[in-house]
């Protein structure tokens, strides 16, 4: 596959077709409707990557031989427990509450799948947050943007420019696209 390939991305977060869009490939972007639940028992470590699988699996009809599907599902982390998406602002006030003034993780799982091949990996990113007052954690959850997002927060919004201290790894991994990794994974793909 040496063709520059055209990229489905099943996904809709809006961040995450943005995030893509702006890597150079041509996109095109597709649905698929799964339900999104892991074993109980599953490992922290492993939720986000058999997400992702579960995703592209999802995606029934038949792929070209220049197009790759991109699929890809991010969790947070904290304290071995998975943080999903707050189904309240009562929920997502308890979540960034348990995060501040300390660190979490933030895992997101990719499938990348051509007709020929699967590529499947996880990308890590540590972040720690800064101790939050109860005000900058009502202000944050009455702007009203962190229901769609793991652990109730996205880095690129006011939250992350006042909360977050610092971070190890990816920081579009924590907006739900490890672009640097998925860059360097499609051309390999594209090589073999």
């Amino acid at each position: 596959m040496a063709a520059i390939p055209t990229l489905l991305l099943a996904s809709k977060s809006p961040r995450r077709r943005q995030l893509l869009a702006q890597l150079g490939f041509p996109v095109r972007f597709v649905d698929v409707d799964v339900d999104e639940k892991m074993e109980p028992d599953t490992q922290v470590e492993l939720v986000s990557a058999g997400l992702a699988m579960l995703k592209s699996r999802g995606y029934q009809l038949p792929l070209a031989e220049d197009e790759i599907l991109v699929t890809a599902d991010t969790i947070v982390a904290h304290r071995g427990q998975v943080l999903g998406k707050p189904h309240s602002d009562d929920e997502a006030i308890r979540m960034l509450r348990s995060l501040s003034g300390e660190a979490h993780s933030v895992y997101t799982g990719v499938c990348l799948r051509s007709p020929l091949k699967q590529v499947v990996f996880t990308e890590h990113t540590t972040v720690w947050f800064r101790q939050l007052s109860d005000e900058v954690i009502r202000h944050y959850v009455d702007m009203g943007t962190c229901r769609d997002k793991a652990g109730a927060y996205g880095i690129q919004e006011w939250i992350g420019m006042v909360g977050v201290e610092r971070i190890d790894g990816c920081y579009y991994n924590v907006m739900g696209l490890p672009l640097s990794r998925l860059y360097r994974e499609l051309q390999l793909m594209r090589k073999s």
